[in-house]
């Protein structure tokens, strides 16, 4: 299959390539290998790749033969590096695969290789000193966003037609907006952690994926999502596969909107435009949308110190773990300056302290959880600004001591974070772009704990309105001139023409 081919269809269209023997899996691989070659030097968004061929491949499910790239941390594949976008855990091999990478197997994803984080995953721009900056297809002087950007870059570029993520703090969500993607981040305890973890930060990270379309998105939750013995939390099993929900009526919803994010961060103006034609849309979908007061239960300033109690200690750990596990120091030869002071806030974080944050957590929860009685869904922007050149979050950060760090995080990514502490599931949409740069804008819609089909179902009906399928990046594997291009006469990257949606 020439990559020309391959880049139009999503990953549910080419495993039905698979299943009708279209094409095999060997194919499929050798077109995103042959991607990789033509875009990563451009985007330094997949840090290692290697040939799947001759794994077993099943041959019942929708993803069955799909190439697949893994984030360079919450994910083991045994005998490959992990080396969580840090020196200090450089030349890390996993011994085992852990629960999700089993489940990636099982749905017979072909995984070729690994997308780039940022250093222990901490940050929201993906500029690592172990592998230096994932650049933007859109406009490789932009970040891709973080700690997912690899995976958002990879598959913006065409890649892969989708590849897992992880969300701490907006993690998935801000690179699926910063590259004009689909990202759902699901409820708390809908995927697995296990075996070696029973939680990541406290509970606030969750598993996912970025994907170009959104059945994509739900046929890989259908795959992931589910406990294992021991799991601290378990979401509730959903009433029908979310692959089916994404062609469902949501019907008429009731959505509050909040424009401005809490603790001050203006939306720039690129962005509240877009906002309000997203409310037109809405309402010319039926819906109901309306201005809305989102409490968090807490002041910001308190939000944000009690997120940074909980990231830092878990960091700190996590440091230390690595460090005596290699043999290596704890300083500035193998970690970056944040990081660094992340560690060393981290350590003068007392039991109390941390305690009192997982009360904070519980307050969020509990006061997101009134907003949902009042609404079926929360959307705000994703971002309040459009993505930032390289280098611009790194300004000064050596001057920031752990909780500074964090403070600029939350200020840009305000939208983000909260729903991470509640536990409750959010998506990136990309529903528009800035007129003055052709830059994507991702729009988030929240919705109450374990109502991902009906976030799946809204977002299917979004993606029939307002198809973002024709918008390809500079940066783009179908188009190796590096000209932005539009497709063709197969504009749908799905490989076929968009399905009535079911009553």
């Amino acid at each position: 299959m020439r990559v020309a081919e391959y880049v139009t269809f999503d990953a549910v269209g080419l495993a039905e390539l698979v299943a009708r023997g279209e094409v095999t899996p060997a194919e499929l691989e050798a077109a995103a290998h042959e991607a990789a070659q033509a875009v990563n030097p451009r985007i330094n968004a997949v840090v290692e790749t290697w040939r799947a061929d001759g794994e077993p491949v099943p041959g019942s499910t929708p993803l069955a033969g799909v190439p697949f790239l893994i984030k360079d941390v919450g994910v083991a594949m045994a005998g490959r590096r992990t080396e969580l976008g840090s020196r200090l855990a450089a030349g890390n091999v996993a011994g085992a695969d852990s629960s999700l990478m089993r489940r990636f197997r099982r749905a017979g994803l072909v995984t070729f290789g690994r997308t780039a984080t940022p250093e222990l995953a901490y940050s929201i721009t993906t500029e690592p000193l172990a592998y230096g900056p994932t650049r933007n297809p859109w406009d490789p002087e932009r970040g891709a966003g973080g700690s997912s950007g690899g995976a958002g870059a990879a598959v913006a570029a065409g890649i892969v037609p989708l590849a897992h993520a992880t969300d701490a703090a907006g993690s998935l969500r801000i690179p699926a907006a910063h590259n004009g993607l689909f990202g759902l981040k699901p409820t708390r305890g809908r995927v697995s952690m296990g075996p070696d973890v029973d939680e990541i930060f406290s509970g606030l990270a969750v598993q996912g994926g970025v994907s170009r379309t959104v059945r994509d998105s739900a046929a890989l939750l259908d795959r992931m999502r589910g406990a294992e013995p021991g799991d601290p939390y378990v979401a509730p099993e959903p009433s029908r596969p979310y692959l089916d929900e994404v062609t469902r009526r949501p019907g008429a919803l009731r959505i509050g909107v909040l424009a401005q994010a809490w603790g001050g961060r203006r939306t720039t103006a690129p962005v509240a435009d877009a906002l309000a034609r997203t409310v037109g849309l809405l309402e010319s979908l039926g819906h109901r949308v309306e201005e809305a007061e989102v409490g968090l239960g807490v002041d910001w300033e308190e939000f944000v110190l009690a997120g940074a109690r909980l990231m830092t200690v878990n960091l700190t750990a996590w440091i230390d773990g690595l460090a005596a596990a290699f043999g290596r120091p704890v300083d500035s030869s193998t970690l970056e300056p944040e990081t660094l002071e992340g560690h060393r806030y981290g350590q003068r974080v007392s039991g109390a302290q941390f305690v009192t944050a997982l009360a904070m957590r519980n307050q969020v929860a509990r006061s997101l959880a009134r907003s949902f009685e009042a609404y079926d869904v929360l959307l705000t922007p994703a971002l309040p600004e459009l993505p930032m050149p390289l280098g611009a979050y790194g300004e000064g950060a050596g001057e920031l001591d752990g909780l500074g760090w964090i403070e600029r995080l939350n200020d840009r990514s305000p939208f983000t974070m909260a729903f991470n502490a509640a536990g409750t599931p959010a998506m990136s949409v990309p529903l528009a772009a800035d007129a003055g740069t052709g830059l994507p804008i991702g729009m988030q819609f929240a919705a109450g704990y374990g109502e991902e089909g009906l976030l799946f179902r809204l977002a299917g009906q979004l993606e029939e309105a307002s198809p973002w399928s024709g918008r390809t990046p500079v940066v783009w594997a179908g188009n190796h001139t590096g000209r932005p291009c539009t497709r063709g006469p197969q504009g749908d990257p799905r490989g076929r023409h968009q399905e009535s949606r079911r009553q």
